[in-house]
């Protein structure tokens, strides 16, 4: 038989402690009160469907944009076909957002 990692009455007080402060710090907290890692804490957070995942954002604090996305952009301020211009999803990022910010300047 498989050795139980929670009672329910630590399940319990998880979720409930969780869905009244959804935070980091929440899950630090319990995971310290219970002995278990974060990490833990977390993965019983996502099977009882109450984990709000943190969005992802770059060291500057921003919402990540694929390169695809940029070019689609790029087209939509030029008015063209997306797929006309595919191939500079191969080009640099950096390259590709000047193009974007060059774009955007004589466009706007």
């Amino acid at each position: 038989m498989a050795e139980v990692n929670y009672t329910v009455e630590q399940t319990k007080r998880i979720v409930e402690a969780y869905k009244a402060e959804p935070t980091r710090t929440t899950v630090d907290l319990l995971a310290k009160e219970l002995g278990k890692t974060v990490k833990s804490i977390i993965g019983k957070l996502s099977r009882e469907k109450v984990y709000i995942k943190k969005d992802y954002e770059t060291k500057r604090g921003e919402k990540p944009i694929t390169k695809l996305e940029i070019v689609a952009n790029i087209a939509e301020m030029l008015k063209i076909d997306a797929s006309t211009i595919e191939g500079l999803v191969k080009a640099s990022k950096f390259d590709v957002q000047n193009l974007e910010k060059a774009v955007r300047e004589l466009t706007s």
